[in-house]
């Protein structure tokens, strides 16, 4: 299918010059790049990846601590829970 698209002219002279360099036609690069980024933005969305926010002040868990035990933690949140 034949298409218009507006490409920065820097942009387009990059694309052009590594299609020569690499044998490929333009329209295979800008295909691919397109394909790559389309499968990327895909994955982001699915499996977004979170950062989670850690700490080593305090040396690790209190004594006594199981994370394997939720409801010996819920009890250990109950027992610090403000009055």
């Amino acid at each position: 299918m034949r298409t218009t698209i507006r490409l920065d002219e820097e942009l387009l002279a990059e694309a052009k010059a590594y299609a020569s360099r690499h044998h490929r036609t333009l329209t295979s690069l800008i295909e691919e790049a397109l394909r790559l980024r389309l499968t990327e933005l895909e994955q982001q969305r699915v499996y977004p990846w979170k950062s989670l926010p850690t700490s080593n002040a305090g040396g690790g868990l209190r004594p006594g601590v199981d994370l394997d035990d939720s409801a010996g933690l819920l009890d250990l949140m109950d027992e610090h829970a403000a009055p």
